[in-house]
């Protein structure tokens, strides 16, 4: 059998070109409204919770509160809404998708106090999931975003730096007036919040309208049925 000849130490050139390609990326997306926006969205949406709260107790240490998924339908919630409603066509096209029929299926207020927590968790049956910050605050502004591959925890070697392709998680800080748009399937949690203020986000859904009538069919093309000359 013919060996391969040994690299020569003198020189350390072995290979012509090296690359690292980048597969099945999980994209999110991050906007910051600007400010006069921003200001109006959260006096609005402020008013609006403030109404939807009026009878219930101040939430104590650690409880959290979200409201009813039909803020969307809300005259207060209006400009929020258009906000998105610019945002997601451009992903779309982003995506390189060829349709472009969505609805926003819920949107919804979550309000955590000192202490409170959101689980892991995901959005089933949507395509994008968002959220907009109203109130954020010094140890109640960041939101964690989970690897959804699963079998990558199987084998977890020590590292010497924690980068984007290593981690099992990515943190990312947001304020008010920043908008996270993001595949539905990633699963995402919040830390405790560290702040004696309320933490208010805003959270929303996105599907394709029709979805069973125009997506739902298989991607494949059944076989052309033979001809007399083919049997």
């Amino acid at each position: 059998m013919q060996r391969e000849p040994p690299l020569d130490p003198q020189n350390p050139r072995w290979s012509e070109t090296s690359d690292v390609i980048p597969m099945f990326a999980t994209p999110v997306w991050k906007i910051e409204l600007e400010a006069q926006l921003r200001e109006g969205i959260c006096a609005q949406a402020l008013a609006a919770l403030a109404r939807l709260r009026r009878d219930l107790p101040p939430l104590a240490p650690g409880q959290g509160w979200q409201s009813v998924q039909s803020l969307h339908e809300l005259d207060d919630f209006r400009d929020l809404v258009a906000c998105v409603h610019r945002v997601v066509p451009g992903i779309l096209r982003f995506l390189r998708i060829g349709y472009d029929a969505y609805q926003v299926t819920a949107c919804w207020a979550t309000v955590l106090s000192r202490g409170a927590a959101h689980a892991t968790h995901q959005h089933p049956n949507n395509f994008l999931s968002g959220v907009y910050y109203v109130r954020t605050h010094p140890g109640a502004d960041t939101i964690n975003f989970h690897d959804p591959r699963n079998q990558t925890g199987i084998i977890r070697p020590p590292v010497v730096e924690l980068t984007a392709e290593n981690t099992d998680h990515v943190v990312v800080r947001v304020k008010d007036g920043t908008m996270l748009v993001f595949p539905a399937y990633l699963q995402h949690s919040v830390d405790a919040s560290a702040s004696e203020d309320e933490r208010i986000s805003i959270s929303f859904n996105i599907m394709f309208s029709s979805f069973t009538e125009n997506l739902s069919k298989p991607l494949w093309q059944p076989a052309a049925a033979p001809t007399r000359a083919d049997a």
